[in-house]
């Protein structure tokens, strides 16, 4: 399925580029065209204007003089000349001089430009058929139109032109499609990658919250059945029957809080939820309940918090649970007569809270994923010990939705530390 979406995002990409790309190319061609017409069409206006201003026009007699007139005093092109034909129509249309190709009697163009296809007689320089651009300029003299001026160029240097923008387009655009088509596989890889990530991760989630259920349920199931067919009287028997099951269920219950906690709890908190916590006060609070429990009554903990409060903004309630869940833990793997600290500091815009135990500790190699879900370090021991791999994610979790980080350091059979960063109101 990643696969499969990570290849329609890029053939999008692609397409969408692509599209761009295509209209991109289409509108810097046709500028190309409106660019060299537009060159063309100055360099025709300024020859026809040194044409015309030659033509002389006498009124009394009503006769035309252009002997003065370049390329139309003799039918011959004269070397050099970028002018396919030059010609001269008068007031009424009809042809007065010309050079070049053989014209119709009558003029066949408005005035202004024109792009049209010709075959030509008169060069065997140029070839038989050729495309050009047609300027037909009227002429005036002492604000009376004397006549028409006509003049084409052949349109090949602009054809060149533009057949080598075009083939720069052709082997350009394709290629740059490819690097599109590359780009976006790259970048919809990159993109996706922690859908994929957090696909994986719900898979195994998923897969291992089922295997942990699956235990306790077989045990419900077993223990109810037996009560059920057992036709003994003892009545102790049945009581540590129920007591199992109550035990179970019990902790059944624990591992749907802390999965119910772990969906509802993800990502930042919102402002609203933040209040001031006095760590101080919360850490010593924790340090009393704990003083009177059993769970500590084999081991030495001392505790060490500053003299002033130091204050943070965040949910006391969550800051809590994840403290007392580091406190569990080193409870739990700390031999008795062992050391447990708890600590608060600041440490430059950081405060820090830190659980320090001298127990079994943890191997280097099971440090990367001790913050995942379910994972563990010792399955058989954390099986006497009732864990269910969630307690170290909570307190990431937790941790992560106050804007802080966590850290850890372990050596095995010589203790951990791990340690709380929190950013100072």
């Amino acid at each position: 399925m990643f696969y499969r979406s990570r290849s329609n995002l890029a053939l999008w990409f692609t397409l969408t580029m692509g599209s761009i790309l295509v209209v991109f190319a289409g509108v810097l061609y046709y500028q190309a065209v409106l660019n060299e017409l537009g060159n063309l069409d100055r360099l025709l206006y300024k020859k026809s204007r040194v044409m015309a201003v030659n033509a002389k026009y006498d009124l009394r007699n009503k006769q035309l003089d252009l002997e003065n007139v370049p390329l139309l005093g003799s039918n011959v092109a004269p070397l050099g000349t970028e002018l396919v034909y030059a010609r001269w129509y008068d007031t009424k249309g009809q042809l007065v001089q010309f050079f070049g190709i053989i014209p119709r009697a009558q003029v066949t163009a408005i005035p202004g430009y024109q792009t049209l296809k010709t075959t030509l007689y008169s060069s065997k320089e140029i070839p038989p058929a050729i495309w050009l651009r047609q300027l037909t300029l009227p002429v005036y003299q002492n604000s009376s139109l004397i006549g028409y001026l006509q003049i084409a160029t052949p349109l090949v240097s602009v054809q060149n032109d533009l057949a080598r923008l075009r083939l720069v387009l052709l082997l350009t655009v394709p290629a740059t499609l490819g690097v599109i088509g590359l780009a976006g596989w790259c970048l919809g890889g990159i993109a996706m990658q922690p859908i994929h990530d957090s696909y994986e991760q719900l898979q195994r989630f998923t897969a291992d919250a089922s295997h942990e259920l699956r235990s306790p349920l077989s045990a419900i199931t077993s223990n109810a059945q037996y009560g059920l067919i057992s036709q003994s009287t003892d009545i102790e028997a049945q009581r540590q029957r129920f007591g199992k099951i109550f035990d179970v269920a019990k902790s059944m219950n624990n591992l749907v809080n802390n999965l119910l906690f772990l969906a509802r709890h993800a990502g930042r908190l919102s402002p609203e939820s933040l209040q001031e916590v006095n760590l101080k006060s919360e850490l010593v609070q924790i340090a009393d309940e704990y003083a009177t429990q059993e769970a500590v009554q084999h081991l030495n903990l001392t505790y060490t918090f500053p003299t002033t409060s130091v204050i943070v903004l965040g949910d006391a309630n969550l800051l809590e649970q994840a403290v007392v869940n580091l406190l569990s833990n080193a409870f739990k793997y700390t031999p008795a007569g062992g050391q447990v600290q708890l600590r608060l500091f600041t440490q430059s815009y950081w405060a820090v809270i830190e659980v320090i135990d001298n127990g079994i500790g943890i191997p280097e190699a099971d440090l990367p994923h001790i913050f995942e879900r379910f994972y563990r370090v010792d399955k058989k021991r954390s099986r006497k010990t009732g864990g269910y791999g969630l307690g170290l994610s909570i307190v990431q979790q937790i941790v992560s939705a106050h804007s802080g980080h966590l850290s850890v350091k372990s050596v095995v059979d010589k203790g951990s530390t791990f340690q709380i960063f929190l950013p100072i109101k």
